[in-house]
């Protein structure tokens, strides 16, 4: 029986807001856990983000404190802290929060945040906290 290495976030307790909260920067994703290649992500985001989409990827937004908008060219989808709402692949949205949100991600590992756009939002990948 091979055994699940703990330095991937497994067969631990992970309490997402506690590490959203010890995160410094806004729109700064940070790794927590891994679950085959998906993994989980956290940030803290205020103020506006930029239009983008993922081609390959949907993408989950979980709102774990606070309350986040996703604008569509169509719409927009308002989450709060409990909710959570998933980006289809190839869709052009924009996160915005009037205030502080933590939140939380699921996507494929290596996913870029800003996705087919690069700018100085771009943040690294594979950074865990």
């Amino acid at each position: 029986m091979t055994s699940i290495p703990v330095s991937r976030g497994q067969r631990i307790a992970i309490d997402p807001l506690e590490k959203a909260r010890a995160i410094d920067r806004f729109w700064q994703q940070r790794v927590i856990a891994e679950m085959n290649d998906y993994q989980f992500k956290v940030a803290r985001l205020e103020g506006d983000f930029i239009w983008h989409s993922h081609a390959d990827t949907d993408e989950t937004f979980i709102v774990l404190e606070g309350e986040l908008r996703i604008d569509f060219r169509d719409g927009a989808m308002l989450l709060r802290a409990g909710e959570f709402g998933v980006v289809p692949r190839g869709i052009e949205h924009k996160p915005y929060a009037a205030r502080e949100v933590k939140i939380m991600l699921i996507e494929p590992r290596g996913v870029v945040n800003t996705g087919d756009a690069r700018n100085e939002r771009t943040a690294a990948n594979d950074l865990w906290i």
